[in-house]
């Protein structure tokens, strides 16, 4: 067993018998119950930039001009992007196993890697069904992912319903993604939980979630644009960064829920201190329309990641 998954295993076994007052002094404790290790790295991390298909959400949902994913992989290579998040909402109703062998195909073709993928799930739900039904689908999208090839899938916690409480919700949503994790460890895929308003509106929460997952393969997906009701989104990512194992820059920030343009450099130093390797991906949700202002971004994204060697 790894160094890291040992700890993590004692640790949780270690705040299991704490809360049942096995040892003497709970507070001293304490700590050990709300810290695991971060992700072990090797400096200088490595950051390639990809974009995340979600920022042609109108083109492609509506199949406008003839958009599909084959269509935002071509845009890709255009823009020499090294990756493509190629997000599940695009695929089509009817997706095989054969229309994914060819569309991994024209990735290899196009020198584009899958950086990633993203799937719509809530692990928060009270409805034991619905919950299950969920673990499913997200099992569903892993066997998907891993056939394109694709190394992680960012997920969602999902919201606490307005008549439970924060233990009970935090509980049904650790054990959903320590389900779906374990199988995604089979794939040889990640996990990656994003801070995606709900109960990951803040680091804190979000961190209590992660610290306590106890399984294979997981981490967080570090969004830059997501944390919108704190005053500090720049420490609240800071403190997310060292279990990063996939991150999405957007263009805008929203310290105290107001609009503001991104400081991309000091987001990528963020990254760069925590040493992360993988990708990025511009996520562009902006209003400028998004073919001409992709571009620009991608642009900015490359100076600021060459600033930083």
């Amino acid at each position: 067993m790894s160094t890291p998954t040992f700890r993590r295993s004692f640790l949780k076994s270690a705040c299991t018998l704490s809360a049942l007052g096995a040892f003497g002094n709970f507070q001293r404790f304490t700590p050990f119950c709300q810290a695991i290790e971060p992700i072990s790295r090797i400096a200088p991390g490595r950051m390639q930039l990809s974009l995340a298909a979600y920022s042609l959400r109108d083109l492609l949902k509506g199949k406008k001009d003839g958009w599909d994913l084959f269509k935002f992989v071509d845009y890709c290579h255009e823009h020499g992007l090294s990756g493509a998040e190629l997000t599940s909402y695009y695929f089509p109703a009817d997706v095989n196993d054969a229309y994914i062998v060819e569309l991994k195909e024209h990735c290899r073709r196009r020198g584009v890697s899958v950086s990633g993928g993203a799937i719509a799930n809530d692990f928060c739900q009270k409805d034991d069904d619905k919950r299950k039904r969920d673990i499913e689908h997200t099992k569903l999208w892993i066997d998907r992912y891993a056939l394109l090839g694709a190394g992680a899938i960012r997920i969602f916690a999902g919201t606490q319903p307005k008549d439970d409480s924060w233990p009970a919700t935090k509980d049904r949503c650790i054990g959903a993604i320590e389900q779906a994790c374990q199988y995604a460890h089979s794939k040889g895929i990640y996990l990656a939980l994003e801070n995606h308003g709900g109960v990951t509106a803040k680091a804190d929460g979000l961190l209590e979630i992660v610290r306590a997952v106890n399984a294979p393969s997981f981490g967080v997906n570090f969004d830059s644009g997501n944390f919108r009701s704190t005053e500090d989104p720049y420490g609240e990512l800071a403190s997310i960064a060292p279990y990063a194992i996939n991150a999405q820059i957007k263009v805008e920030m929203f310290p105290g829920g107001k609009k503001e343009m991104a400081d991309l450099g000091r987001i990528l130093k963020i990254l760069k201190d925590s040493h992360y390797s993988g990708w990025v991906a511009l996520e562009y949700e902006a209003a400028e329309a998004p073919l001409e202002a992709i571009p620009r971004w991608l642009d900015e994204i490359k100076k600021s990641l060459a600033a930083l060697t």
